[in-house]
């Protein structure tokens, strides 16, 4: 059985996920992921090739982008004036978000029916 002591660090590692569940939580940024997904480009992807393969506007592209950055999802590269935005290769947010999942689902486990 698990301790309260358990259940409050699970509550801390939610606290930490919480900017990677908002960033998930949104259909605009879910798409905006599949989409630079499909652009199969491992040096990284320009918000105007975004904007092209969405409904959104230039500005709401880099407001999300941003929001992706912010949460450990997305990195950027700057070349001169360009910037490059490309899956954080590290992915310690997602890392960390897995693990929390995992232990929510043990703890769960554990209940009674």
């Amino acid at each position: 059985m698990r301790t309260v002591e358990d259940i409050d660090k699970l509550a801390k590692g939610f606290e930490k996920c919480q900017k990677i569940l908002i960033a998930l939580g949104d259909e605009n940024r879910q798409h905006l992921i599949l989409e630079m997904m499909k652009v199969h480009e491992c040096y990284g992807v320009r918000v105007g090739d975004i904007t092209e393969k969405t409904h959104l506007s230039r500005p709401a592209v880099s407001h999300h982008l941003q929001i992706l950055k912010d949460a450990g999802i997305v990195k950027v590269r700057k070349e001169g004036t360009k910037n490059y935005y490309y899956f954080d290769p590290d992915g310690e947010s997602f890392e960390h978000l897995i693990g929390v999942l995992k232990e929510s689902k043990e703890i769960t486990a554990e209940l009674p029916d």
